[in-house]
């Protein structure tokens, strides 16, 4: 529910706060005083359109801030945590517009776009002036209405419900589809990959280990050479380096006693005597490791051919990448077993969904179809009452081949408004001022069992007077009782009805025309109202037919 409208410096206002009621608020004022003004500004903080030339002050911002309670409203509530906005109770949108026509939108100082802004103040405000049109002109709209005519609320929340994890398991599906169809035409060539990698059954770094093997042999009589000339050097020739060193330490260890200080080089030379040995033994070790086998080189060679090959194939740079190329297939193969799980058991639950919905949707369509007569026959009635006797209001129901989130069936509001046999969908068929009392017809019929949200009507008395007057005012009185209305009119039938009535009016300060707002009080309302049936200055008669309206109540 809108608790107040703060205006500042848009086209003829200053300064302006609304603070409407709950019930049915009524603005009267004088043509060109500033009603639709009012509503433009309204319409800012709803996401319509804005620049500088509505400044009322070029030099300074226009700001339009708007206050809602908001804490019994779930679906606006879930609508912010989808935007990631905080959510109060009281719900503060605020739209700025710059002297540069640059436009600003914030909900509870959270900057948004205007699209998020219109989005969510749909939930918020129905403006009939600028969204009659719009609203019938979608289906789900539209929709909405005949389930709230057929009572459908209950069946169709567990239908929506049960449809938007029908759709989710369904995605899932296709996603599964589509890996696998990717599978199949990738198996031929995973297959011959594992088939080549299973052939190869490479060891962890083989190949690595490999190329040095066969390096090793590839020269192996420089190393023997090598080798061998180290173990002559050391223990094998003429005078091998440790028998030298043997002798030494034996001749060192005859004068040990008369130099004391001597068993310190002769421990560190045997030290080095028993590492030559170690040396030496090590030295004859690896001389006979080394082969010069050229069946076991063409062996290594034909390995490592194979390796690099199959490297050069996938792109790689180890034998450990093929390895793990290798048990990336196999787990592959082994997921598309699990593939064909899922794939039946998620088509079993869509099946299952499916066959509730599609029950669901055929109780909801005989629901809609048992109310359709009744239907129309209470809104040509409401339509010849509120000034429209020769207009003529038809549900189309149709059904659907596929399910939607809507069930089985598609919806069309047609009108003809004047007899003439022709009957065209309804946002095209209905001028500004039929539209506002079609929607109102709709509306009053539907009052109970939709959730709408704050309802302004404008142009809504366009054309009638009489009879036809005192039914809109009895319709707007109706569907104040169960949402908060706001209705500019020049209609005193409409005036008498309201449960708060204010006044706009034009002020001139210093050189500058203003619009300004006043709520009325009791005395200043019955005023008003006679005045709206006899002139500035009523006659006694008018200001008694102003009492008799507004006792009529």
């Amino acid at each position: 529910m809108l608790q107040q409208l703060h205006i500042e410096n848009y086209v003829i206002i200053d300064q302006l706060l609304f603070t409407p009621q709950g019930h049915l608020n009524i603005i009267t004022g004088e043509t060109g005083a500033g009603k639709s003004i009012l509503l433009g500004a309204l319409g800012l903080v709803l996401g319509e359109r804005a620049d500088a030339g509505t400044l009322f002050n070029k030099e300074k911002k226009c700001v339009v801030e708007a206050y809602f309670d908001v804490h019994d409203h779930a679906p606006f509530a879930e609508a912010l945590a989808v935007e990631e906005i905080d959510y109060e109770p009281e719900c503060i949108i605020r739209r700025e517009i710059s002297a540069t026509g640059k436009s600003r939108a914030f909900i509870n100082d959270t900057p948004v776009t205007i699209t998020v802004l219109q989005r969510l103040t749909s939930l918020l405000v129905d403006m009939h002036q600028q969204f009659g049109h719009l609203a019938l002109k979608e289906d789900r709209f539209q929709m909405d209405v005949l389930d709230a005519i057929a009572d459908n609320s209950v069946i169709i929340k567990s239908y929506q419900e049960g449809f938007l994890q029908y759709q989710k398991r369904k995605k899932q599906l296709e996603s599964i589809y589509a890996e696998q169809r990717r599978r199949e035409k990738e198996r031929a060539y995973n297959m011959a990959v594992m088939e080549e990698l299973e052939a190869a059954n490479f060891k962890e770094n083989e190949l690595e280990d490999a190329a040095n093997r066969l390096k090793q042999l590839s020269h192996s009589e420089q190393l023997l050479a090598v080798l061998e000339a180290s173990k002559q050097s050391l223990s094998e020739g003429e005078m091998p380096l440790i028998n030298e060193l043997k002798k030494n330490i034996q001749q060192l260890q005859t004068i040990e006693k008369l130099l004391p200080d001597l068993s310190v080089q002769i421990n560190r030379l045997n030290s080095i005597y028993e590492e030559l040995k170690d040396v030496s033994g090590e030295l004859q070790q690896l001389s006979s490791n080394v082969s010069l086998d050229p069946e076991t080189m063409h062996a290594l060679q034909e390995r490592l051919d194979v390796g690099y090959r199959l490297l050069k194939k996938h792109g790689l740079q180890e034998t450990n990448e093929l390895i793990a190329l290798h048990q990336q297939m196999l787990s592959e193969a082994a997921n598309e077993e699990l593939l064909t799980s899922s794939i039946a058991q998620l088509q079993k639950e869509c099946d299952a969904f499916e066959t509730t919905l599609l029950e669901q949707a055929q109780q909801l369509s005989q629901n809609r179809h048992n109310s359709l007569s009744d239907f129309e026959v209470k809104m040509n009635e409401l339509l010849g009452l509120v000034g429209m006797p020769n207009a003529r209001f038809k549900v189309e129901l149709q059904p659907t081949e596929e399910i939607t989130q809507q069930g089985r069936d598609q919806v069309q509001f047609l009108f003809d408004a004047n007899k003439s046999k022709t009957l065209t969908p309804l946002y095209k068929a209905a001028s500004g001022g039929e539209m506002s009392r079609i929607m109102l017809c709709i509306k009053s019929l539907t009052a109970a069992a939709m959730q709408m949200p704050t309802l302004i009507f404008d142009e809504v008395d366009t054309g009638i007077s009489g009879e036809s007057a005192k039914q809109v005012s009895i319709l707007l009185k109706n569907l104040s009782q169960y949402h908060q209305v706001l209705c500019i009119t020049h209609l005193p039938q409409v005036a008498a009805k309201s449960d708060a009535h204010y006044y706009v009016y034009k002020e001139t300060v210093g050189n500058r025309v203003t619009a300004q707002l006043r709520t009325l009080n009791d005395e200043e309302h019955l005023v008003a109202i006679a005045q709206m049936m006899d002139g500035e200055n009523p006659s006694n008669a008018a200001l008694q037919n102003a009492k008799e309206l507004i006792q009529a109540l």
